[in-house]
């Protein structure tokens, strides 16, 4: 029969060093829904090349393929010896059909990521600006350069030089007078890989100064005969490793659950076979089990590691946050979970290969609380950048991001969340929408003096584009006296009938007993205090807002506010930025997708600015409302404490979108009495705060505290 054999060629990378080149991608014979064979017509072109099959889960959900078809390749060449085109074949026996794709030997082919030299580097940044320029025009594109070149002041090798100076002695002392020594299983499966990357990261495990461990490690049914010799050399080296031999390739689920089963330990720490631990890997976590054995997970930071050892990109986490592990997963490496719990859910489930660790993290999760999750804010894992991986391209594996929006959606399922999950902006990133339960009535407070322009703007945007429609508006009027204030709230009560009201609160400047005595009004179930110099951009803003409120566990909800230049205005605050508190992202472009996604996920924090907030009438009640020794400066900050010392989660909404004229009414508080005022609401918060100012669980102690681009810390 006729059918069509669909080739992609995902990428081919060169090597620095050697000039081979390895290319990836799928081939199926559509009809017949099977993989063909791959044969490289070598016409002394290289002088050798291996061939190695690769499960595409992406691929086969697509074509609706048997789960066992291995679609993906990965062809590497070694010794090119002729500069023309090379031929790959692919051949259909069960079709009887055949295609040929060609590789042009002579190209310039791009180096593997992480390994280019600068002149290369500067290549693929200017392709990246130029894509950048597209999503955010000039202006934007020329913030993004100011900010990145600060940031670029603080290079990633000077902070290791700076951070990583361990005294090997002390901490060889300190593990001796551990009176807590559990026993840490670490699993990992094994399959093909090269016998140089699996040397490091076996030998990466035997240099740790903790010795109570095991190493766990599944062959699933590799081909390379060189793996199982170099398997079977450590096992005999070393007592504490263990080898169990599939029959059966079952890919890295299966093959993870077969080398949990060799597990004999408290817990178990998760490592691919190709990565790095550093020698103060397990010493660091078995520290943090000494302060608080009830942990039942521990997560760390972690960076890349290229071919020649250098490190790059680190990630730098914050402390546990439900919010941001829906929209991606944050907690990867180094994971250490306690084993009961992997083996009460079942361990990795088949099905979710490329996301199986963000399935299992989500699992987990539900069976352990805040409490007992710790984040060790150190660089414990180093992910090894290598042609297929995704710690070098994320389009590499498809298969794994559709994987994660799976997880996603049945970790809704599971909590009884009516909602759903779509991919986001970028790979790794999803979008959580919670259902309306009740569209309960929303009072939004707006407080002002005069600005008839701004209130002119603030309201009739929210009238003509607000979707959730069932609100009303108080306005706090601090004492007008400019008369067409009377004919626009006129115009406004027309409109809304008793949905629209002016509370006359004519007091000396204090915006949190404004908002007190206006949020007594309020007949809502839900506050939302509203800057008067704000404009809705997004219609659901509401609607989103409401969606997060709504939850018992959610306390404040804030938004995204942008200058009319569309630059970041409030993206979170962060404390101990700035001084007491500042504004993470802070004149980002809007485009821009933030630290690690930052500014397109919803994102856990300690506080939001009152300039848009979203709360529970019960909450605000709960706290006493806006404390009003703090008149005009940090109210909303210590607000959103108060509300999170009652157990609440604060979290930022990324696509609840408004426009901030920060500041237009009332001035900056930066001269004369205005200033001396700041200057004792910023002690107060200094005397009230000093622990959350000192270590904001959702920001990273590795991060810098002067500026807000989230560039390593001097």
């Amino acid at each position: 029969m006729s059918d069509e054999i669909k080739i992609i060629i995902d990428s081919i990378y060169r090597e620095k060093e050697t000039n081979n080149l390895t290319i990836t991608g799928w081939a199926l014979a559509i009809a017949a829904k099977s993989s063909p064979e791959i044969l490289v017509n070598n016409q002394e072109q290289v002088a050798s090349y291996e061939i190695k099959r690769v499960l595409r889960e992406d691929v086969n959900q697509i074509y609706e393929t048997e789960p066992a078809v291995m679609a993906g390749f990965e062809i590497k060449l070694v010794g090119l010896l002729k500069k023309d085109q090379l031929e790959l074949r692919f051949i259909s026996e069960d079709s009887h059909t055949e295609q040929s794709e060609w590789i042009n030997l002579g190209k310039k082919h791009p180096l593997v990521p992480g390994t280019e030299d600068k002149l290369s580097r500067l290549m693929i940044n200017v392709h990246k600006g130029i894509s950048y320029l597209k999503r955010n025009g000039i202006k934007g594109t020329i913030q993004r350069v100011k900010i990145e070149k600060i940031r670029r002041q603080s290079s990633y090798p000077s902070w290791l030089e700076r951070n990583e100076q361990f005294d090997f002695e002390q901490i060889k002392a300190e593990i001796a007078a551990f009176d807590y020594r559990p026993k840490i299983s670490i699993a990992m499966p094994v399959y093909n890989v090269e016998e140089k990357w699996l040397r490091r990261c076996i030998d990466s495990i035997l240099i740790q100064d903790y010795p109570n461990w095991e190493l766990c490690m599944a062959d699933d049914a590799s081909t390379d005969p060189k793996v199982k010799e170099l398997l079977e050399e450590y096992q005999q080296l070393d007592e504490r490793i263990k080898v169990v031999y599939r029959k059966v390739n079952g890919h890295i689920s299966e093959a993870t659950n077969s080398a949990l089963a060799l597990a004999t330990g408290e817990f178990v720490a998760l490592l691919d076979n190709d990565d790095e631990l550093p020698r103060i890997a397990f010493y660091e976590v078995v520290k943090a089990l000494n302060e608080n054995p009830e942990l039942d997970l521990l997560y760390s930071d972690e960076d890349k590691i290229d071919m020649d050892g250098n490190r790059s990109d680190p990630s730098f986490k914050p402390d546990w946050s439900p919010d941001l592990l829906l929209g991606t997963n944050y907690i990867s490496h180094l994971g250490v979970y306690r084993k009961t719990i992997l083996e009460e859910i079942g361990g990795f489930r088949k099905g979710y290969e490329g996301s199986q660790d963000y399935d299992l993290v989500l699992r987990f999760t539900e069976k352990t609380t805040a409490e007992r999750i710790k984040h060790i804010p150190k660089v414990l894992y180093h992910w090894r950048m290598l042609p297929t991986s995704t710690a070098v391209d994320q389009s590499s594996k498809g298969y794994a991001f559709e994987a994660g929006l799976k997880a996603v959606q049945d970790a809704l399922v599971r909590r009884g969340i009516k909602g759903y999950a779509t991919h986001g902006r970028a790979n790794g990133l999803y979008d959580v929408y919670y259902e309306v339960e009740k569209e309960e009535l929303v009072s939004i407070i707006i407080p002002t003096k005069n600005g008839y322009k701004d209130i002119q703007r603030c309201v009739s945007s929210i009238l003509e584009k607000t979707t959730y429609q069932n609100y009303e508006i108080i306005i706090a009027d601090n004492g007008s006296t400019d008369e067409k204030m009377q004919e626009l709230y006129a115009s406004y009560q027309e409109q809304l009938n008793d949905r629209f009201r002016v509370l006359t609160i004519d007091i000396p400047f204090n915006f949190s007993k404004i908002n007190n005595i206006a949020a007594k009004s309020a007949q809502g179930k839900y506050l939302l205090f509203l800057n008067n110099d704000t404009e809705v951009i997004n219609g659901d803003w509401l609607k989103l807002m409401v969606s997060f409120g709504q939850q018992e566990r959610i306390g404040c909800v804030g938004a995204k506010l942008l200058y009319p230049n569309n630059t970041i205005q409030h993206a979170g605050v962060i404390l101990g930025l700035g001084g007491v508190a500042g504004h993470g992202h802070y004149g980002y472009p809007h485009g821009d997708l933030g630290y690690f996604g930052k500014l397109a996920l919803n994102v856990d924090y300690l506080a939001v600015t009152a300039a848009c907030l979203l709360m529970k009438k019960a909450d605000f009640e709960a706290v006493s409302g806006f404390d009003e020794e703090f008149t005009v400066a940090f109210n909303d900050v210590d607000l959103c404490l108060k509300v999170k010392a009652l157990g609440r989660d604060n979290v930022w909404l990324h696509e609840a979108e408004l426009y901030h004229f920060e500041s237009q009414t009332r001035g900056y508080d930066d001269k004369g009495k205005k200033k001396k005022r700041f200057e004792k609401e910023k002690a107060m918060m200094e005397n009230k705060w000093a622990s959350l100012i000192a270590d904001d669980p959702f920001y990273n102690p590795n991060l810098t505290r002067d500026i807000p681009n989230f560039s390593y810390r001097d």
